[in-house]
């Protein structure tokens, strides 16, 4: 079996600091520690750090990590972008037999390195643009109306709100005719079968509510304000996918006065509570996954020694 450790759960459970923690002790024979990929839509941006709870510098010379800053935050990016980077990485270490940790923030990510994902047609802008202009006018449920006749499947796994994907959808059909549904089963012919562990960490929600938001707190005590502002004065701007992240968007619109602070970091914690219902669901499709309950005051540590007990027998960590 592949040396593949997936660590799944919610935004703020705790993720990262578990995957530090076993990288710490599940190490090659050369003696260096586990690589972590970052399997994250937005922390592939660079200079998007403090926003995306990106692992710190000390943290990244501490344990190699790897599919971080790979991008420019003008850049459109998508998961078949991301399968394909990360696919040879992948295979390197399974030819050198070293540990890979997969930290998964976003799970359709996940899902596209682990089963592999179609390219999908090139981004159509008048589509878009017509899509994006109809949605302002009638509001994203509209559009999500309109991807329910023509693909059902997709419109069940979209939320009605998250109108970057619905366009998406939709634009797929427009120029293909076929559901994006339909061609995101047809994955790459050929491609090695991977095999992996897949742990995942669970917290009350109480709890999950309480560190997200600490987590916005600290993000604004560390700069996430003066970040926003140097990446809008970059030329090139962000692109539209970037200006959605979560914290991205509450603070531009803030720093372009049409929401005050106080608002802006109070929807940046509904966003991210929002977002951690939605991991929850998508988190169920996954088959075998060993959840671990985190208590509010354990250590990553002591968390990682179960983790590390629970696969002894295990060849993925053999």
């Amino acid at each position: 079996m592949d040396k593949i450790l997936v660590i799944v759960g919610c935004t703020a459970a705790g993720k990262s600091e578990l995957a530090e923690a076993i990288a710490a002790r599940w190490q090659h024979s050369d003696g260096r520690p586990a690589t972590i990929m970052a399997v994250d839509s937005m922390q592939v941006y660079r200079g998007m750090d403090i926003g995306t709870a990106k692992p710190s510098l000390t943290a990244q010379a501490a344990t190699p990590h790897t599919m971080i800053d790979v991008a420019d935050p003008w850049e459109s990016f998508s998961a078949a972008r991301f399968a394909a980077m990360a696919e040879p990485i992948m295979q390197q270490h399974r030819m050198e037999n070293r540990p890979l940790i997969l930290v998964a923030g976003t799970v359709l990510y996940l899902r596209a390195i682990l089963e592999g994902m179609f390219e999908g047609p090139a981004a159509n802008m008048e589509i878009r643009q017509a899509l994006t202009a109809q949605a302002e006018k009638s509001g994203s449920a509209e559009l999500h109306r309109q991807l329910t006749q023509v693909d059902p499947v997709a419109a069940q796994r979209i939320h009605r709100n998250d109108l970057r994907r619905i366009i998406r959808a939709l634009e797929v059909f427009q120029i293909t005719g076929v559901g994006i549904s339909t061609l995101q089963t047809q994955w790459q012919a050929g491609r090695p079968q991977l095999n992996y562990r897949i742990i995942g960490v669970a917290r009350e929600k109480t709890e999950l509510n309480r560190r997200i938001n600490q987590r916005v707190g600290l993000m604004l005590e560390q700069g996430l304000l003066q970040e926003v502002r140097t990446l809008l004065e970059h030329p090139k701007g962000l692109s539209m996918q970037a200006r959605e992240a979560v914290g991205y968007k509450q603070m531009i619109e803030y720093l372009a006065g049409t929401l005050p602070l106080d608002e802006a970091l109070e929807r940046i914690k509904i966003q991210t509570r929002h977002l951690a219902k939605l991991q929850r669901t998508w988190l169920k499709r996954f088959d075998g996954v060993k959840w671990l309950d985190a208590s509010p005051q354990q250590p990553a540590s002591e968390l990682a020694g179960q983790v590390m007990e629970a696969l002894l027998e295990s060849k993925v960590l053999a």
